[in-house]
């Protein structure tokens, strides 16, 4: 299973979508699976995360920075700024910045981020929730590029909903 405890250089990205490929409705999450949340915690560590400015929005402010991580906000408004976390506008520059400090680098959304950093990904931690949703976000699409090292079980959550976590790792 994916910990945070991947080496320097590494890229990952993380997510968890529905059956569907919906990944996020109105900037917020549409299930609620404490599980995953868990899991996320788990999977980025100590590490950096990385995101877009409006997945920085979406987090509620008391959790914003996420704690014991470094946060790196991805934007192209020069003016934006985000307490506690750096704040970069180019992707490269991002990922370069967030290796520089060791550890891996998680890439938690949006949506354009995470198809941008794919090509620069060498995993994925994904939770796929057992729910059809409308949402205006999906997950980019896994390909032949990758191959799927760890295909968890179904498991039903405190609040009745299925899920599973999948680990994926470039070829």
């Amino acid at each position: 299973m994916v910990d945070g405890a991947g080496g320097k250089g590494s890229v990952g990205l993380v997510w968890a979508r529905s059956t569907d490929g919906v990944i996020g409705a109105d900037g917020g999450i549409p299930w609620h699976v404490p599980e995953d949340l868990a899991h996320f915690r788990t999977v980025t560590g100590t590490g950096t995360v990385l995101m877009g400015r409006r997945t920085w929005q979406s987090l509620p402010e008391r959790f914003r920075p996420l704690p014991g991580r470094r946060n790196v906000v991805l934007t192209r408004d020069p003016a934006f700024h985000a307490e506690g976390a750096e704040v970069v506008h180019d992707l490269d520059a991002a990922i370069g910045q967030a290796q520089s400090a060791g550890g891996p680098v998680w890439v938690i959304g949006g949506g354009a981020v995470y198809q941008d950093a794919l090509a620069r990904a060498d995993r994925i931690a994904e939770t796929i929730v057992d729910v059809v949703v409308a949402g205006d976000t999906r997950a980019p699409t896994i390909d032949d590029a990758w191959e799927l090292v760890e295909d968890g079980p179904w498991q039903e959550s405190r609040t009745g909903t299925r899920y599973r976590f999948l680990e994926w790792r470039r070829r």
